[in-house]
């Protein structure tokens, strides 16, 4: 793969900005769903119901934006002189590092028979979530070797223990992936997309002709009898697909916007593939209805639409009309997305082990819940400020 001597070569602030954005979005939802009598306009559409809220836009939103940062990730390791096999394996060790935490993270929350466990459900649940801090943090050069080898292998040791220490339902012993989680079926929609990505040489024809293969694949996986649902391995690739469709997306969207030099000038690229989502979007949704839980095709070229048209605005916002000093409240979050999305975790378990209560129960509910909601997440991005500060990163 070469080098492209183009944008590719800089930091966009407008990616940054959206990554902030909808990490802040959200730790703000991912606390709203434990607050009561919410409108449903502020919760994820039920599976049956032919609908999204904004909360059904942040996961592909995120998905969106990892495409995004595909084609500056690799030429960043291309300028630094990295071999092939050094990016594969970076690559790889990426997408497994993300889909072991989030298994970890689903075993947290279902599936086991605490009467059976050693320690508490609660606290393997604290420890789950709390060992990828010094397992996969960014030490600086001047840490202790020592000390930094004793953490990062002691937590790959903690984790090893709790998968035995695990206990199902059924009495087996050791977790299983009841579905990927969230960080698991990222893992799995970037590795796809990245190793195509590579294949290809980050041409943008190509990735324009793998968006539409994934969307062809979303669509014969939500058909029943499929043959896609047939054999096994073309069922799980299949089911990946629908994700890969927003990573590929952003990718596509990513080459147009900055192979090339930045223009005050309409791209009128980026808008037809924009009206092109919706489009097809609208064309689909008589016989797949909107759904995000159901992952249905409607739903994931709405979502690519939308993100297409946020991310132009922050584009124009930012790189045209120089617009960049409120975005600062967010950028502690994009500077570390991983650890924003696992400490409200590592909190939850930390307080459910030791009962400790934090918050009264008047703001568990209503409008004192969401307001809680928001302060918590402010709270969050000052607390990742903290950290960035003092080096604590985690890098994969």
């Amino acid at each position: 793969m070469k080098i492209k001597e183009d944008l590719f070569n800089k930091r966009i602030i407008s990616i940054d900005a959206f990554r902030g954005i909808t990490i802040f979005i959200m730790i703000f939802v991912n606390e709203l769903a434990s607050i009561k009598n919410v409108p449903q306009w502020m919760k994820h559409m039920p599976a049956d119901a032919d609908a999204m809220t904004f909360v059904d836009l942040v996961f592909p939103a995120f998905l969106f934006i990892v495409g995004m940062s595909i084609p500056f990730a690799f030429n960043a390791r291309l300028i630094k002189g990295d071999t092939p096999k050094t990016i594969w394996t970076h690559t790889l060790k990426r997408a497994l590092a993300l889909i072991i935490i989030g298994v970890y993270m689903v075993n947290a929350e279902y599936g086991y028979d605490a009467s059976k466990m050693v320690i508490s459900a609660s606290f393997w649940g604290f420890l789950a979530y709390a060992m990828p801090i010094p397992i996969w943090n960014k030490y600086d050069k001047s840490f202790p070797k020592v000390t930094k080898n004793i953490l990062q292998y002691g937590g790959m040791l903690v984790l090893v223990a709790l998968y035995f220490l695990y206990v199902q339902e059924n009495g087996d012993i050791g977790i299983t992936p009841k579905w990927w989680g969230i960080l698991g079926l990222i893992g799995w929609a970037y590795l796809i997309t990245v190793v195509y990505y590579w294949l290809v040489n980050g041409r943008l024809i190509a990735m324009i002709a793998f968006l539409f293969i994934c969307l062809i694949a979303t669509v014969l996986n939500q058909i029943k009898g499929s043959f896609v649902h047939e054999i096994k391995w073309i069922g799980f690739i299949s089911g990946h697909m629908t994700h890969a469709t927003l990573v590929s997306a952003g990718v596509v969207i990513s080459l147009l916007f900055f192979e090339g030099k930045i223009s005050d000038k309409i791209n009128w690229n980026v808008i037809a593939f924009g009206v092109l989502f919706f489009v097809l979007g609208y064309l689909l949704r008589p016989y797949y209805e909107i759904s995000k839980i159901r992952g249905t095709p409607s739903w994931v070229l709405y979502s690519a639409g939308i993100c297409t048209v946020i991310f132009y605005f922050l584009y124009w916002l930012m790189e045209i009309k120089k617009q960049t000093k409120w975005s600062n409240f967010f950028m502690p979050a994009a500077a570390n997305p991983l650890l924003i999305y696992i400490l409200p975790g590592v909190i939850y378990y930390f307080c459910k082990a030791f009962a400790i209560h934090i918050i009264p129960g008047y703001f568990r509910e209503g409008i004192p819940g969401i307001i809680w909601s928001l302060v918590f997440s402010t709270i969050m991005l000052f607390v990742m400020k903290i950290f960035n500060k003092y080096k604590i990163q985690l890098h994969l």
